[in-house]
């Protein structure tokens, strides 16, 4: 299998319990990954910047 295929990933931020990281896709596109213990909510790159808008409000 080519290593083409495959996201390249970056850990933004992680704790012993949550972890938050972002993958380069192969189509360009880049996705925002948020770990809340066995959970895990993925985002588009639109829908991230609009959970961290969310997230500054709390």
């Amino acid at each position: 299998m080519s290593d083409l295929n495959e996201p390249k990933t970056e850990t933004i931020a992680e704790t012993e319990n949550y972890a938050v990281w972002s993958a380069d896709e192969p189509d360009g596109e880049v996705t925002y990954h948020l770990e809340l213990n066995n959970v895990t909510v993925h985002f588009f790159k639109e829908e991230w910047t609009e959970f961290l808008e969310l997230v500054k409000k709390l």
